[in-house]
């Protein structure tokens, strides 16, 4: 599990091939809390499918289900608060993007959902790529930053993969698409003052439970095997800083799995 602030739970893989992922969404909108629904922290939305579902249709039925609601917190940082939504997908294949319009859950649940950038809903998203050549229409595919185009070329580009042979081509080529879709460094832009330049790039192996890590800002790939790792009931929580720790910084690669220390 990857955490912001070490205090929301942004991206992850559980042991039985369940996989999320949060992003920035601006237009979410939570509502006023419902003491009559069950009710998630944004800081532990994602956490809470990864603890408790083994496939996406679980987690799914579960939403549909319960209706729950998740409660907003505040930026840690200081700014607005936070706005998101959630992307699952398992070893099975499926996937779905998770978000809130109007208090309530919006899920698009399909195999064929397979690119999550920010802005606008994935409603939006879905009509706007429509009209990019390649992909149904006859607009050249966009360049700029924005999160629609973004969306644009990461469904272009996935759409146009090479089977992979080995899980390192696997692994090359999601990082190849994902890289064309991330956003730079930049200075802010005050006309979206939420946008952020991408701080990592993920990609996970869901048949073989590995998770691939690799932040903009360190030069090196780093990986665990979920398989390596104590998850028994009652094991010591462990914890990989890749902000603070400066043999990160320094060049360390490859597998992380050991790692770890007791936090």
């Amino acid at each position: 599990m990857a955490t912001a602030f070490d205090i929301v739970s942004v991206d992850g893989l559980n042991e039985a091939g369940l996989a999320g992922h949060i992003l920035w969404l601006a237009e979410s909108e939570y509502g006023e809390v419902n003491q009559d629904r069950p009710k998630l922290s944004q800081a532990i939305w994602l956490q809470y499918f990864l603890d408790n579902f083994a496939t996406v249709a679980e987690a799914v039925s579960w939403i549909e289900a319960t209706n729950v609601q998740v409660v907003q917190m505040d930026d840690p940082t200081g700014g607005v608060p936070l706005a998101l939504h959630l992307a699952l997908e398992d070893a099975k294949g499926d996937s779905c993007i998770i978000e809130y319009v109007a208090g309530k859950p919006v899920v698009y649940h399909s195999a064929e959902y397979r690119v999550m950038t920010n802005s606008p809903t994935y409603d939006q998203q879905l009509a706007l790529v429509k009209s990019i050549s390649g992909l149904g229409g006859t607009q050249p595919i966009p360049g700029s930053t924005k999160a629609s185009d973004r969306f644009a070329r990461a469904s272009y580009y996935v759409s146009r993969l090479p089977q992979p042979k080995t899980e390192v081509q696997a692994v090359a080529s999601m990082m190849s698409v994902m890289r064309n879709a991330a956003q730079p460094f930049r200075i802010p832009d005050p006309e979206a003052p939420e946008a952020s330049q991408t701080l990592w790039q993920v990609v996970v192996d869901l048949t073989n439970q590995r998770y691939v890590f690799e932040s903009t800002t360190r030069p090196n790939i780093v990986w665990v095997n979920i398989k390596d790792l104590n998850l028994a009931v009652g094991a010591e929580q462990m914890k990989l800083n890749l902000v603070e720790d400066l043999t990160i910084e320094n060049g360390i690669a490859s597998d992380v799995s050991n790692e770890f220390k007791n936090v």
